[in-house]
């Protein structure tokens, strides 16, 4: 997954405000215990990233 994908996604389920707070503020266990921004600064790869964001959200099955 490119990572103009996922911000897509991202912004589509959250809205283009929100989905950048979130992906700032809102820690996953399933990241080590990182945000969305610190996985994705650290290298992990934007499909996984995606993947742990849709285990503790509702995200529309379109999406996944």
């Amino acid at each position: 997954m490119r990572l103009t994908d996922f911000w897509s996604r991202m912004h589509r389920h959250f809205g283009e405000a929100y989905a950048e707070s979130w992906a700032k503020d809102y820690v996953i266990a399933d990241l080590d215990g990182k945000t969305v921004e610190q996985a994705l600064a650290d290298g992990v790869a934007a499909k996984r990233v995606w993947r742990a964001v849709c285990t503790v959200v509702d995200v529309d099955p379109k999406l996944r």
